[in-house]
């Protein structure tokens, strides 16, 4: 009897340990990486949703509104940012069509203030630091023709001996943005005041004893009236190594999709030029695949579906081969309505300081030529990847977009160090972007 009652109580023993194993494996799947509990486009639960819409906030909001845009918070530590690595969706069964990758923006020059306040975290200044940015000491210039916004202005910041400090073109809100000491080390602080011209057609307007970054807005009216430019140039730079294998061919239906709806919306109106180009790595096949600027979306659209995902092998990519072959190695119109730069990627460059030196001349001639940077992060992206791409933007007069996790396509991406914003499907905020730059 003795050993029956021990062999019941072993046996009993054995079926609780079970069960708190398998509760244990539970609660572990349920927890997944995501760091919020929003909801998916289409879901009906959870606050927020509306339609193929998600708002999303960050988890310390401190009690600020943020604009539609969104604004910079406090970024968590690293450890607590990143996503699963090795995190796999079971999406090969689905059907690859427009719509189903979701993302979101992150305009930091909407959201000024708090993008300083993100700088003078430790994450900040360590990536600051990291990419050799010195000193965002920036001035925001609104020109305007007879009160009416200007577009495609050569404004230009020069010092106290004449030395042009940097170049950029404003957007069709009539808005350029200038850096002094960006890249320079020290620079700002050898300088108390600055001189701005603009140049717009016939057009002419200079401002000396522009102190910087106190000055904050500068408002110059050029009298008369500047003609509108019809113009648009479109360009995607498109990472195409075996780490996009999970989300490329649907980046490419999207992306497809785009082409095809901003030539419905604008081809009567505007002169659209298309651009589409790939790029690896040093000792794949190709380190860059570059296609010239056409008006032609069928021969655009064709050139996405033939690409496919490979090579790579290590982390970083030739990014700043590709970006010197955009800006370098193609006919960018000389007037433009707007001149916009899709950089889709999942990886940095190589680092090395001849890298980042030439990434720095790289982004300087874009914005000087007023070719604005819009990153498309993908999955993989680490933390300091996302800022260098954030830092691109803001210094071309683009913004920030980034893939999210709530398509369940693709690994798990990187939760950006961001406040408020929403999730909208990639092919819808793509449409919205462009209609953003090329509508006065």
């Amino acid at each position: 009897m003795q050993n029956t009652n021990k062999l019941i109580l072993f046996r009993t023993m054995v079926i609780i340990i079970v069960l708190m194993l398998a509760a244990a494996c539970s609660g572990s799947m349920n927890n997944g990486s995501d760091r919020s509990n929003s909801t998916k486009p289409g879901d009906t639960t959870g606050d927020n949703t509306t339609g193929d819409t998600v708002t999303k906030s960050a988890e310390d909001s401190g009690g600020d509104q943020a604009p539609s845009k969104g604004e910079a918070t406090e970024p968590a530590p690293e450890s607590e940012r990143r996503e699963s690595g090795d995190r796999r969706y079971t999406s090969q069964q689905a059907e690859v069509k427009a719509g189903q990758l979701t993302a979101g923006e992150w305009d930091d020059l909407a959201a000024w203030q708090r993008f300083g306040n993100l700088l003078n975290s430790k994450e900040g200044d360590d990536n600051a630091r990291y990419w050799s940015f010195h000193a965002f000491n920036r001035l925001e210039v609104v020109v305007t023709s007879g009160g009416r916004a200007v577009s495609d202005a050569v404004v230009k910041l020069s010092d106290n001996q004449r030395e042009q400090v940097w170049e950029a073109r404003t957007n069709t809100d009539g808005k350029a943005y200038l850096f002094a000491g960006l890249f320079n080390k020290g620079q700002n602080d050898k300088q108390s005041h600055y001189k701005v011209e603009v140049q717009a057609g016939q057009y002419h307007k200079s401002i000396d004893q522009i102190s910087l970054p106190e000055q904050g807005t500068l408002k110059v009216d050029l009298g008369g009236e500047a003609e509108l430019a019809n113009s648009v140039d479109i360009m995607f730079v498109v990472d195409t190594t075996g780490s996009m294998e999970d989300e490329l061919r649907y980046l490419e239906a999207e992306l497809k999709d785009v082409i095809g709806r901003v030539g419905e919306q604008h081809g009567q109106q505007l002169d659209i030029r298309l651009s589409a180009n790939f790029y690896k790595d040093k000792f794949d096949d190709y380190t860059v695949k570059p296609f010239p600027f056409t008006t032609d979306v069928d021969q655009v659209v064709r050139k996405l579906a033939a690409e496919k995902a490979d090579g790579g092998g290590d982390y970083p990519e030739a990014v700043d081969a590709a970006l010197r072959d955009a800006i370098h190695g193609h006919d960018w119109s000389d007037q433009a309505r707007a001149r916009l730069l899709f950089l889709v990627l999942d990886a940095p460059p190589h680092y090395n300081t001849e890298v980042v030196n030439e990434i720095q001349e790289l982004i300087q001639t874009a914005a000087a030529e007023g070719i604005r940077m819009i990153p498309v992060a993908s999955s993989g992206i680490d933390v300091q990847t996302e800022y260098l791409l954030r830092f691109m933007a803001v210094a071309t007069g683009g913004t920030y977009l980034f893939l999210t996790d709530d398509s369940g396509i693709g690994g798990g991406h990187l939760e950006p160090a961001a406040g408020e914003y929403e999730v909208k499907p990639l092919n819808d905020l793509l449409v919205e972007m462009i209609n953003r730059y090329v509508q006065p």
